[in-house]
């Protein structure tokens, strides 16, 4: 028996890959195929199934191509209903693969076709689950995703997650691996640790919604207690899961269409498509293509480009850097942004060196800014987290976190002058870049962000730890 953690870090999510005497199964695939492919051969083993632990919110799954490419099984467990072929699995119903088996566990409450997947080993015994979004490491999954779906309030559905966990998950044994559907970054829980394997002991002792003297009260008040608004794209991608999307090999296909910067401009009117621009931030600063959206490639760019652009079917043009076209079109069709008209060929130099016009952000160091601003008088915008801005943060600023800028930018006076940074510039040129397309220009963006700027004699509130806000 081998069992591998697929983990790709810009969406914290975990797949998983399982063998056993030339036989394979596949928990929650990506929607890119031909790494598990590749994979299945060199094993020289054949998939029989490929098992979805629900219909995930915040990615693409690879679970349609995989079953048309292998013939293996797509199983669900109990209540899904999509529009495919697969297997409707019952509670405690078991898969045999090879000389292992994967039992059934139905965990509603994250949302209610959530099944967790228990893994009994050659010898009989139960030797790990893999949860999905039912528990994480050290948190449990919202149950606010589901609501429109389910008919149910959030609390009600955290109702029925309580009863899944201490009725089909606590009662496993404390040796019994976690294998979670993803990790700290991830919108689909509030408070996951960075790491991403544990055991139920581990589980029960440093879980806070596994406490063993809790109430169903009480873990409803704690799960939902500072969860903040899905990313809009989430009910699209839910869609998408449920339905037989498009091949990942046709969406690059059609992504990797180089456009000649002659033409453009013209193609991206014609289109209506947006301008995405995936450099590094220092870059993009220096000269972009005007109207351009930077959403670097080298960050958590996935997940930002949902909360940001989230509308999937918003056609899309590329600036990226020369080589990394490939990388940009595969990172956005995980999360469902198959409309990709092409890309900017010879990248941001060809468009310089056609002589088109070229538009800036006006990025100061942070020495600059610790000698202009005044206490009381100047705007600063802190774009981050609120649990950043609340641990330490420049004296008097505003905390408009990123995530909301469609709802606050409307409150900014394009007449009064700001200045604006995050921890580090990479979402704060996000900002930025959202601010200009839409006629902002009278602000500076810090270069560095709030890392630099508190290398400076710029006035900031006191430190508190994150991590006992979070537990208070």
């Amino acid at each position: 028996m081998k069992i591998e953690q697929i983990y790709t870090g810009c969406l914290a999510q975990g797949a998983y890959y399982i063998t056993s005497n030339g036989e394979a199964a596949i928990i929650d695939p990506l929607r890119e195929t031909q790494p598990y492919i590749e994979r299945l051969k060199k094993d020289n083993v054949q998939l029989k199934y490929v098992f979805e632990t629900h219909f995930h919110a915040d990615f693409v799954s690879g679970h349609f191509d995989l079953s048309k490419q292998t013939g293996a099984s797509i199983v669900y467990g109990p209540s899904a209903h999509p529009d495919f072929d697969f297997i409707s699995a019952k509670d405690n119903q078991e898969f045999l693969i090879g000389n292992i088996k994967i039992k059934i566990l139905h965990t509603p409450g994250h949302t209610m076709e959530s099944t967790t997947y228990l893994l009994i080993d050659e010898n009989g015994k139960d030797h790990a689950i893999f949860s999905g979004d039912t528990l994480f490491i050290g948190d449990v999954g919202r149950p606010d995703l589901a609501q429109k779906a389910a008919s149910m309030t959030q609390d009600q559905l955290a109702g029925i997650l309580y009863h899944s966990l201490r009725t089909k998950i606590m009662t496993l044994a404390d040796d019994v691996i976690v294998y979670p559907a993803h990790g700290a970054g991830s919108a689909c829980g509030k408070n996951m640790s960075k790491e991403t394997v544990s055991t139920i002991g581990e589980q029960k002792e440093k879980n806070y919604a596994l406490r063993a003297d809790m109430t169903e009260a009480e873990f409803i008040t704690e799960v939902t207690e500072g969860l903040l608004p899905p990313p809009a794209y989430f009910g699209m991608n839910v869609a998408m899961n449920k339905s037989g999307i498009e091949s990942f090999t046709t969406v690059l296909k059609k992504g990797l269409n180089p456009i000649e910067a002659t033409q453009f401009e013209t193609i991206t009117e014609e289109t209506g498509a947006l301008i995405l621009d995936t450099r590094s931030n220092g870059d993009f600063a220096k000269g972009f293509v005007p109207q351009s959206i930077n959403i670097g490639i080298a960050g958590d760019f996935a997940p930002w480009v949902g909360a940001l652009i989230a509308d999937v079917k918003q056609p899309i043009v590329l600036v990226t850097d020369i080589g990394k076209e490939e990388e940009t079109v595969t990172r956005l069709s995980r999360v469902g942004f198959d409309h990709i008209i092409g890309y900017l060929a010879g990248g941001f130099d060809a468009w310089k060196k056609a002589g088109f016009e070229i538009d800036t952000v006006n990025r100061i160091a942070p020495e600059q800014f610790a000698t202009e601003i005044k206490v009381g008088e100047s705007n600063v915008v802190d774009v981050r987290k609120t649990t950043e801005y609340a641990a330490e943060h420049v004296e008097e600023a505003y905390n408009k976190p990123l995530a909301s800028i469609n709802d606050w930018i409307k409150d900014i006076n394009p007449e009064n002058h700001f200045y604006m940074h995050c921890a580090g510039g990479y979402r704060s040129m996000i900002a930025a870049s959202i601010l200009q397309a839409r006629g902002y220009r009278n602000f500076a963006e810090v270069a560095g962000g709030f890392n630099e700027i508190a290398k400076t004699n710029v006035p900031k509130t006191n430190f508190i730890c994150q991590s006992k806000m979070l537990k208070a």
